[in-house]
């Protein structure tokens, strides 16, 4: 999920855990992309 901060955008996990801030929501959206990536190919394996 990404949430608006003071810093800019924040990229949290479902369990609350912070993912990383990032200046521009574009950039914060491009990771939860590659998160959810990495989920999907971790249950292939």
């Amino acid at each position: 999920m990404i949430v608006k901060v003071k810093e800019g955008w924040r990229v949290v996990a479902e369990s609350g855990r912070n993912m990383g801030t990032y200046k521009k929501k574009e950039d914060a959206e491009k990771r939860l992309k590659q998160i959810e990536m990495f989920k999907h190919m971790k249950k292939k394996w």
